[in-house]
């Protein structure tokens, strides 16, 4: 009856150990962005549990791109052994900047003056992207990662993200042409959020946005929500975590 029991042990010790090997998140997520993205905010988190990724939630409130090419400078956005498992880097710097502009870009990334400051945000975000594809591809020469020997190194994976909503027209267009020029996937939060600036609340008869938002910004004379309500609870958080699943669900690799 002991040889029984203990047998018994050994095998539920078994299943519990499969069980918890199965439940390892596949895949590993880097968000970089400001205050619409830190984790207060609860979308990426959510996003990234139905995904089973284990979410690397770099974002802080108060900065911009600029601050995520330095943090790329100084090696603090993320460490040597963390790119080799990042299967996607999702950009949410949302500042209403132009960042497609191509008139002052650099073809190497590396000749461009660092620090980054804010008086040009399309230079930082193409230092951004050309660095961690530049990054990703050396990977095949570094012999201590998984990629050392390829051809291509890692592939990179870089998902751009427009505003939650639609009202900031000049990062929304510039950023949606960005990902055109590198053909990168584009997180389209403004297209899929339910409402759109176009149109007025039919019974507030104010902007669709002011009712999911915990203040204002006024763009081209007209009031519309700035930040989201935030917490995992909130109407907006998931519904922003949905339209980020579906997004990632096409563009990481089945593993």
């Amino acid at each position: 009856m002991k040889k029984i029991f203990t047998i018994f042990l050994l095998l539920s010790f078994v299943s519990m150990s499969y069980i918890a090997a199965q439940g390892d998140n596949k895949y590993t997520i880097l968000l970089t962005g400001a205050s619409f993205a830190s984790t207060q905010n609860g979308w990426f988190e959510i996003g990234c549990r139905q995904l089973n990724a284990t979410p690397l939630n770099r974002a802080i409130g108060g900065e911009a791109i600029a601050n995520t090419a330095n943090r790329m400078i100084d090696g603090t956005l993320y460490s040597s052994e963390e790119l080799d498992n990042i299967d996607a880097l999702v950009i949410m710097q949302v500042h209403n900047k132009d960042v497609f502009d191509e008139s002052q870009l650099l073809p190497d990334y590396k000749n461009y003056p660092v620090p980054f400051d804010r008086s040009n945000y399309a230079a930082a975000y193409d230092y951004v992207i050309k660095r961690y594809i530049s990054e990703c591809y050396n990977l095949k020469d570094n012999t201590k990662s998984k990629y050392y020997g390829t051809k291509s190194g890692k592939p990179a994976v870089i998902v751009l993200c427009t505003d939650w909503h639609d009202a900031r027209v000049t990062y929304n267009t510039s950023i949606k042409k960005l990902a055109e020029k590198w053909g990168l996937p584009i997180i389209e939060f403004d297209k899929y959020i339910g409402f759109s600036k176009n149109q007025l609340h039919p019974a507030t008869r104010e902007q669709q946005s002011l009712l999911y938002a915990k203040d204002t910004q006024t763009i081209d004379g007209t009031k519309y929500g700035w930040h989201p309500l935030r917490g995992e609870d909130k109407y907006i958080q998931q519904r922003m975590a949905s339209i980020f699943i579906n997004l990632m669900q096409i563009v990481l690799p089945v593993k």
